[in-house]
């Protein structure tokens, strides 16, 4: 069993309040959620406005899928979210 893990930092320019992060957050997190089977939470700077700390977690019974599929959530967060900039990730997977 293989464990891929991420932290994302990612920036939010256009947030004027801890309201409108939340709002934009949750969606994403609701988002990836349901299409990557990933688990995914906020776990740093959660009064920061514009700085958003993500981790991720996926298992898989190979490393390299677990890899993929970080990189495939990676991507569409950069395709899709274009109010977001990726920062800064960090990736790693895990054998067990």
């Amino acid at each position: 069993m293989h464990i891929g893990a991420c932290v994302l930092t990612l920036h939010l320019a256009a947030s004027q309040s801890l309201k409108d992060k939340r709002q934009v957050v949750r969606s994403l997190i609701e988002r990836l959620r349901r299409r990557f089977n990933v688990a995914i939470a906020e776990v740093e700077e959660q009064d920061a406005w514009t700085t958003v700390v993500l981790g991720l977690a996926v298992v898989s019974n190979e490393a390299g899928h677990a890899a993929r599929q970080l990189d495939r959530i990676v991507a569409a967060i950069e395709q899709e979210r274009l109010d977001l900039e990726v920062v800064d990730r960090y990736v790693d997977v895990l054998a067990l």
